[in-house]
């Protein structure tokens, strides 16, 4: 049986003691959080929120390069001004490279009629995956790239920080300047 076989009935289940239809599109903490479509997340329950409190982007790896678009709808026209860029342990884009996952999805296309493979092969070919080879450096980057980026509202601020699935607590990344460059180091 498919999944979505019990959308309607757990819905209806859902629907009967429904109270949030009062809630603004804005969220009410003008957070807007970016992390990973990861199954094991649960941003609400993990950090205490509610719904009605902040705007939740998820993609794979949490990579704010693809919550771009997103997060300037939700700073223009929804008012947030706080963005928490959440990575966390045992992530998938940890496990592999572009170059791999392009080689599979063209591997997979061989059976397909050779216009077609030719199409799938350019399109895999100029996407980004945007893997990472290290939780701390993605999410600086990520940060990094959220503070630098002319889009951005100039008065956001940006955090980073590390969800743990093996026990379900976060931490902050703290990143302080030396001359070496930028060393993170946890709170939490």
């Amino acid at each position: 049986m498919s999944s979505h076989a019990d959308f309607t009935s757990k819905n209806a289940v859902y629907a009967e003691t429904f109270d949030k239809g009062h809630l603004s599109a804005p969220p009410a903490k003008k957070l807007l959080i970016v992390t990973c479509m990861d199954a094991r997340i649960d941003c609400y329950k993990s950090l205490g929120l509610e719904l009605g409190e902040v705007h939740v982007v998820r993609n794979a790896g949490g990579v704010v390069r693809d919550a771009l678009r997103s997060i300037i709808i939700s700073q223009r026209l929804l008012g947030t001004r706080e963005i928490a860029v959440f990575h966390h342990t045992n992530c998938g884009m940890l496990s592999f490279t572009s170059p791999q996952l392009r080689d599979i999805i063209k591997s997979e296309a061989q059976s397909k009629p050779s216009d077609e493979r030719e199409a799938i092969a350019k399109t895999v070919d100029s996407m980004e995956f945007h893997e990472f080879s290290d939780l701390e450096a993605s999410v600086k980057a990520d940060v990094d790239f959220l503070k630098e980026h002319a889009l951005v509202l100039d008065e956001t601020k940006v955090t980073g920080w590390l969800y743990d699935t093996n026990n379900g607590t976060v931490c902050a990344f703290l990143f302080s300047w030396v001359e070496s460059g930028p060393t993170p180091y946890f709170t939490g």
